[in-house]
């Protein structure tokens, strides 16, 4: 069995903070990490969607970001 982390793996951590619940979000191929905050009374769907939106995003900014700067002739 393999240990290596998988490709759209995503590791989700729920701390409450008061009255909100902040969500962390990692993903496992990359270890790029993001977190938000909701209030304690939503869901944990919803503020899961939320933080995996926005790990989404970032990742795809990332990959982005790589690709512009593989340019050679940019300095």
């Amino acid at each position: 069995m393999s240990r290596e982390p998988n490709s759209g793996e995503i590791y989700l951590e729920f701390r409450p903070v008061g009255r909100q619940v902040q969500v962390i979000a990692m993903d496992a191929a990359t270890g790029i990490e993001v977190s938000a905050f909701g209030p304690a009374s939503a869901s944990q769907e919803d503020l899961k969607r939320i933080v995996v939106r926005k790990l989404q995003r970032r990742i795809l900014q990332e990959r982005q970001a790589g690709a512009s700067q593989s340019d050679p002739t940019l300095y």
